[in-house]
């Protein structure tokens, strides 16, 4: 196969998104799962609930996307029983760095956000394929994404309410799916904030 037909078959489909918002983080993304040109669902998962307060949305093989978010569970669940305390999402963030470059030599080919709280304040990280680890207040990430971070960029303020900060990534995702065929077909959400996490699945 060439390199090119490679590229092709390994990039990242998918308008995965993270967002802070005043109390919280919102991680979305899309449901369409492909395979080059081929759509192989129109159901898949690719926001993860890991720890009380803290979650993950990928870009890129769903298969890597869950061997990463069960390891991250387990560890954050081995934390919280030695610490008595929930993993803040730095904490998880790391973590997750650390998984991913370890796995360098074969790597999970994911580009992931981190999101959640650490301690009272919201936050989100953003790690690539050998665990690159930025800190953000917006992201997005997978084959969409240039799409959706204009929107994200164009319309993110400081301290956003969570009912706007919803309606934004609801658009830069719709947006993203107009123009990305690697992208569609409804989105899942989670909302995080010091209370807990909620989960949405929207259709469109």
């Amino acid at each position: 196969m060439s390199d090119q037909a490679q590229g092709r078959y390994y990039m990242p489909g998918a308008t995965t998104i993270g967002l802070v918002f005043d109390g919280g983080v919102i991680l979305a993304s899309e449901k369409r799962v492909t395979y080059g040109s081929m759509i192989m669902s129109k159901t898949g998962k690719k926001v993860f609930k890991i720890a009380d307060q803290v979650g993950v949305a990928c870009a890129g093989l769903v298969s890597d996307m869950q061997i990463l978010a069960r390891e991250i569970e387990a560890q954050a669940k081995l934390f919280t029983y030695d610490t008595k305390r929930p993993m803040p999402a730095k904490a998880a963030a790391k973590l997750t760095s650390n998984v991913l470059f370890n796995r360098r030599m074969a790597p999970l080919i994911t580009q992931t956000i981190v999101g959640g709280m650490d301690y009272d304040k919201p936050a989100i990280y953003v790690l690539d394929v050998l665990g690159s680890f930025l800190p953000d207040t917006y992201a997005s990430v997978g084959s969409g994404a240039t799409m959706a971070t204009g929107v994200l960029e164009a319309g993110y303020k400081d301290n956003m309410t969570e009912k706007d900060a919803k309606a934004l990534v609801l658009t830069a995702i719709k947006s993203a799916i107009r123009r990305d065929s690697m992208s569609g077909d409804g989105v899942d959400m989670l909302i995080i904030t010091k209370d807990g996490i909620k989960e949405e699945a929207i259709s469109f």
